[in-house]
C-alpha cells in the first residue's frame, strides 16, 4: 500500500558517476578506437566548486554532488570518491568545518574559507565543465538520460502489449543506429581509396 511520496522512484542520474554511459550503464564499445568524448573536469575543479556552493549556504556533501550535476546540466557529477577526500582536505586546512546533525556531516565555511571563496574571479567551476562538452555530445547525453526516464517508467506501469511494443522499438532503434554507423564507416573507407 502507497504511504505517500512520489509514486515512482527517482530517475536514476543521467550519467553514472562510475564511468558507465547511460541508465542502462552498458559499455559501448569505441568507435574506431576513439572514445566518446566527456567533460573536462581539470584539476582543483571539484575544490573550487566546493568552495563556490559552501559559499551560498552550507550543505551535505550529497546535496553538493546534486547541486553540481544540477548546475552543470547533467554534465558533470562528481562521485563521493572525488568530492569527500577534498571535503576532508578543505577541513583539514581550515577553510571548511563539518557539524554533525540529524545523522548528516553538513559543512560550512570557516572565516578563512569565506575569504578564499570570495577572491574567487574566474568563471564558475560547473560552467567551465559543461562548456568542455561538444553541443552535439551534451544533447545526445540529455536525449540518453530522458530515454531511461521512459524506460524506468514503463518498467514500473507499462501493460504486457506497451512492453511488446516499446521492444519491437528498441530493437529498430538499436538496427538503425548501426545501420548509421556502418553507412559512416563505408563512406570513410570509399574516402580512403580515392
Amino acid at each position: 500500500m502507497w504511504v505517500g511520496g512520489p509514486p515512482f522512484p527517482p530517475p536514476p542520474p543521467p550519467f553514472p558517476p562510475h564511468g558507465g554511459v547511460g541508465p542502462f550503464d552498458a559499455q559501448l564499445p569505441p568507435h574506431r578506437g576513439v572514445p566518446l568524448p566527456g567533460p573536462r573536469v581539470r584539476r582543483g575543479d571539484v575544490r573550487q566548486a566546493l568552495l563556490r556552493l559552501l559559499h551560498e549556504e552550507p550543505r551535505n556533501g550529497y546535496q553538493m554532488i546534486e547541486e553540481i550535476a544540477r548546475r552543470s546540466s547533467g554534465i558533470w557529477r562528481p562521485s563521493p570518491g572525488s568530492v569527500y577526500p577534498a571535503l576532508q582536505q578543505l577541513e583539514d586546512e581550515g577553510l571548511v568545518r563539518a557539524e554533525e546533525s540529524g545523522g548528516s556531516r553538513t559543512y560550512r565555511l570557516t572565516d578563512e574559507g569565506r575569504r578564499r571563496a570570495d577572491e574567487w574571479s574566474g568563471a564558475e567551476p560547473w560552467d567551465e565543465v559543461a562548456r568542455s562538452m561538444p553541443e552535439d555530445r551534451h544533447e545526445l547525453r540529455l536525449l540518453w538520460a530522458q530515454l531511461g526516464e521512459a524506460f524506468v517508467h514503463l518498467t514500473q506501469v507499462a501493460s504486457d502489449r506497451q512492453v511488446a511494443q516499446t521492444k519491437k522499438l528498441l530493437k529498430s532503434t538499436r538496427r538503425e543506429i548501426f545501420r548509421i554507423l556502418a553507412d559512416d564507416e563505408a563512406e570513410d573507407e570509399g574516402e580512403g581509396r580515392r
